[in-house]
């Protein structure tokens, strides 16, 4: 019996962006809604979400990774999923991981959009990039013995574009943003 290679998992995911719930987001996009949801249930227990933003891919490397972020007004929570390679696990094998972030260790917020302009004087959107600095330090440069080695904080980093999600997610990213934004350096309750 053969092992699948990860260019034989399917590659077309629905664009989740006209759901304006998590769940129906989810089950759209994911190949594994459950695992997340669930896993951010847990975390969750009724809170309610206020923004979310989804992404996935998928190579012949890592196979299927997938990833949600959730605002709930106090904190960022992040649910990750990747498929192990079948020569370190058995195959359909992945790692399910998830992380909490409060609000209040989110120092700054930045989000840059490329954007084109049509002859006849139009524009769009091509790409959105954000970015969330946090209080927490980098741990790859942390750990690095190298005496001249820089210390960077750790930043959570988010980007859509045309061909990566479409205008809807790119859209739905720039909400995440504005949302993320808007919180930051209020007193939370």
């Amino acid at each position: 019996m053969s092992r699948p290679s990860f260019s034989d998992l399917p590659a077309v995911f629905p664009d989740w962006s006209p759901y304006p719930d998590l769940e129906s987001a989810a089950r759209a996009y994911l190949r594994d809604p459950d695992i997340a949801l669930d896993a951010m249930a847990g975390v969750l227990r009724g809170q309610s979400v206020l923004g979310f933003t989804l992404e996935r891919f998928v190579n012949d490397v890592n196979g299927v990774w997938q990833e949600v972020v959730v605002c709930d007004g106090n904190r960022l929570i992040l649910w990750h999923g990747e498929d192990i390679p079948p020569e370190e696990a058995p195959p359909g094998s992945m790692t399910s991981s998830l992380r909490v972030v409060a609000l209040s260790a989110v120092t700054e917020v930045g989000c840059r959009r490329r954007i084109s302009r049509n002859p006849n004087g139009t524009h769009r959107v091509d790409s959105v990039d954000v970015y969330l600095l946090l209080t927490s330090l980098d741990e790859a440069n942390v750990a690095a013995e190298d005496a001249g080695s820089v210390i960077r904080h750790d930043a959570l980093r988010f980007g859509k574009t045309l061909d990566d999600g479409g205008a809807g997610q790119i859209a739905r990213l720039e909400e995440f943003a504005r949302l993320v934004s808007s919180l930051v350096g209020k007193p939370m309750l």
